[in-house]
């Protein structure tokens, strides 16, 4: 499938999602279905369990030693997504990286308003911590919203002086919920995924009544020193691209160590669709490569 071919059925999918007040329990069947479309492997290894008090899953490739762990953060505008939309790709990030992901099932908006998205994660870090696992061991990863719930995670632990994680991959991150990047305009035309109209739903949702600019939930603007190696991938064609180009900035003012990759003509999580489109194959070798590079 070409990514063209992707964009009209992402297209298609978010045109199916109605209006109104029923709009995100739609939006998270909808989502949810993508379980349908990629099924989850039969030599791959699914267990439900908690850590941390947190639930989740976690999830195993064929392979994967346990020197070390995935903590995957899922995507979905904190209000959406769950094990049943992203274990999929927590496998092939399993495959890839040849170690298991605790996939965390981390309470949503508008039910959970933040900061409660942002306490599972780092309780589930610490959790984690608690099994046995070094810092160095372990990688923080997420998608869209779970990429800025990365970032914000490893503030959170910072301000608390916890032992930071080896690394941390975003991929597509939404991290400036001001949404003040010049992306939502010169790219809205070109990503079929990601609306405006929903983001601001989201931020209402998630925020409740703290403001957007704080660094918790738009860690764009928090003080990005002293952070693990950190890779951003991003699609061209997405209405996030800015935030992602923010992050990597903030990144570089706090003189860190990152690497940012643009995958050209790309659209939102596209790593998601790597059964579809051959890009998000090769993009998952690399978060794979990176988590070893940065790992025992």
């Amino acid at each position: 499938m070409s990514i063209e071919d992707l964009k009209a059925l992402m297209g298609q999918m978010q045109g199916s999602v109605p209006e109104g007040p029923d709009r995100i329990q739609a939006f998270r069947e909808v989502y949810d279905g993508l379980s349908m479309m990629f099924p989850f492997p039969d030599d791959g290894t699914l267990r439900a369990a908690q850590e941390g008090g947190v639930p989740g899953a976690w999830i195993e490739a064929p392979g994967a030693e346990r020197s070390g762990a995935m903590l995957y953060l899922h995507g979905g505008g904190y209000a959406l997504g769950s094990v049943l939309s992203h274990k999929e790709l927590v496998y092939r990030l399993s495959a890839a990286s040849r170690r298991p992901g605790f996939l965390v099932d981390y309470r949503r908006a508008p039910e959970n308003p933040f900061p409660a998205a942002l306490d599972d994660a780092t309780a589930a870090y610490q959790g984690l911590l608690g099994s046995g696992l070094q810092p160095k061991q372990i990688t923080i990863l997420g998608d869209s919203a779970g990429g800025g719930l990365t970032m914000a995670t490893l503030l959170a632990l910072r301000q608390k002086n916890i032992p930071l994680p080896g690394s941390a991959v975003c991929l597509s991150p939404w991290a400036d919920l001001t949404l003040s990047g010049k992306a939502h305009e010169t790219r809205e035309a070109r990503d079929p995924i990601v609306r405006r109209e929903d983001l601001l739903g989201w931020v209402k949702a998630y925020a409740g009544q703290e403001k957007p600019g704080n660094p918790l939930l738009s860690p764009v603007f928090g003080d990005l020193s002293g952070l693990p190696p950190v890779l951003i991938q991003v699609g061209t064609e997405e209405t996030l691209y800015d935030d992602a180009c923010m992050l990597a900035a903030g990144l570089a003012k706090g003189e860190g160590t990152y690497t940012f990759e643009a995958w050209p003509g790309m659209t939102h999580v596209f790593q998601q669709f790597s059964g579809m489109v051959p890009e998000g194959l090769t993009a998952i070798e690399h978060i794979g490569a990176f988590i070893n590079a940065h790992g025992p």
